[in-house]
């Protein structure tokens, strides 16, 4: 097998000064324009309450994606603020280069990827004090058939954030792992139930020619899972088009090493927020928050703390906030939604004598 690279991965202020064709625009867009603009940003007014940017700022969107988190902040932090904007798909930074030119120098995008986010803070000389990662896909990237991560859209199984990057695609791995070593992406990346029966079905599938649409693997998915198995609210090949994706851009590594050089650029009495949209991205935000948040992690009987851990954080919200009934009807694709923030210390716990 090649190397693949496996890694399982409130007081709002507008800047009518620098945006005068909108003068009138609300603070936080409404369901309809978001949707008109192709992309509805999930739980915004929660996590703009948690995180509460303000005027003179300095914001990280580490996932911008469609645009709308960072037209947000930009709303919060102006006059006087910034936002640097961050995304790994090139396509992203074009669209909301062309939609939030407006702000002018108050905005900075970069085409990168938030674990890479020290060298380009350092590059900018900026520190934060609000920082946000609303993970996972945008509705543009999954509505485009092309980019090849809709299961109900055929297209080429890429998958890739970044096409021009380089790097392995979807089709790739499908086309290089062993029965075993795909069923077991499968089952840690995306917990399939079905992962050695559905391996099974991709090895058959080869030995008749190579994947490399995506009608091709929902197909094979949907033969592989007996039919009244088929999960009820979701399409049989969601968790295998979940795992490839995470599998092709290593999101899960992205994650871990990323969020943790993030919060080390916050200032004092800043404050991070991630959204997340799998329970694999959930449970590491948790234990990462968990972890920072804990003055002595030292085991519970011994008497005297020996660790020398300090709490650099303090959790915004004990349990995650989800989206509520209007917003899952509104918008589906919010239901798996979890919401979670901390705030930086202004210096750190004392452990326990």
């Amino acid at each position: 097998m090649t190397a693949l690279g496996l890694s399982a991965t409130m007081g709002a202020v507008t800047a009518r000064r620098l945006r005068p064709a909108r003068r009138s625009a609300p603070l936080v867009a409404s369901a309809t324009e978001r949707v008109a603009d192709g992309h509805t940003p999930v739980l915004l007014a929660e996590l703009l309450a948690l995180l509460r940017p303000c005027p003179g700022e300095t914001a990280l969107d580490g996932t911008c994606g469609g645009g709308g988190m960072t037209q947000a902040l930009l709303d919060h932090v102006l006059p006087g603020g910034r936002v640097l904007a961050l995304d790994r798909d090139p396509a992203a930074i074009s669209r909301v280069r062309d939609r939030l030119g407006w702000a002018g120098p108050a905005l900075t995008l970069e085409t990168g990827s938030f674990a890479d986010v020290d060298a380009i803070a350092r590059r900018h000389d900026l520190q934060f004090d609000v920082a946000l990662l609303d993970l996972g896909l945008s509705s543009l990237q999954l509505d485009d058939p092309e980019r090849g991560f809709s299961l109900r859209r055929d297209g080429p199984l890429d998958m890739r954030f970044d096409p021009s990057a380089g790097g392995v695609t979807a089709a790739d791995l499908l086309a290089e792992l062993s029965p075993d070593a795909l069923g077991q992406l499968l089952r840690d990346n995306a917990q399939e139930r079905f992962a050695g029966a559905i391996a099974r079905a991709v090895a058959r599938q080869r030995t008749r020619g190579p994947l490399t649409r995506t009608g091709e693997l929902a197909a094979v998915c949907e033969r592989a899972i007996p039919r009244h198995l088929w999960p009820r609210h979701i399409h049989p090949a969601t968790r295998t088009f979940l795992a490839l994706r995470i599998a092709v851009n290593d999101e899960l590594g992205e994650l871990e090493r990323g969020l943790r050089t993030l919060i080390s650029l916050l200032r004092p009495g800043g404050r991070v927020g991630v959204v997340s949209f799998h329970s694999l991205e959930d449970i590491l935000v948790k234990r990462l928050f968990s972890r920072l948040s804990t003055v002595c992690t030292c085991p519970p009987p011994q008497p005297v703390c020996t660790c020398a851990h300090r709490a650099t954080l303090s959790l915004l919200n004990r349990r995650a906030v989800m989206p509520g009934a209007a917003e899952r009807l509104r918008n589906p694709r919010a239901r798996s939604a979890r919401l979670r923030a901390a705030v930086m210390l202004w210096s750190p716990e004392p452990s326990p004598d």
